[in-house]
């Protein structure tokens, strides 16, 4: 039996070893023809040390917890990292 694998965005990873990944999928509504898009979120286990934004694919498992039951396989696109401005000291220039 083969595991299904799914392509996704990494929109938390503040738990410890454990990402949300949500999963964006579109389709044709057979009646009615317009394009429906849904998002499903599923928690994974992250050993690889993804960060917010990454494109990652998970593949299905055993279950781990009460809710994770997918593993994070491969990182597929890293996120670029925006570092903040500089904050000032509350001075206003005179």
């Amino acid at each position: 039996m083969s595991r299904r694998r799914l392509v996704g965005k990494v929109t938390s990873n503040k738990m410890m070893k454990t990402v949300v990944v949500e999963v964006e999928s579109s389709y044709r509504h057979p009646l009615y023809g317009k394009v429906v898009h849904r998002a499903a979120r599923f928690k994974a286990h992250d050993e690889q040390g993804c960060q917010m934004g990454d494109t990652v694919r998970i593949v299905e498992s055993r279950p781990i917890s009460k809710e994770k039951r997918w593993v994070v396989e491969a990182v597929l696109y890293r996120a670029t990292q925006v570092s903040p401005l500089p904050a000032d000291e509350g001075e206003k220039p005179s």
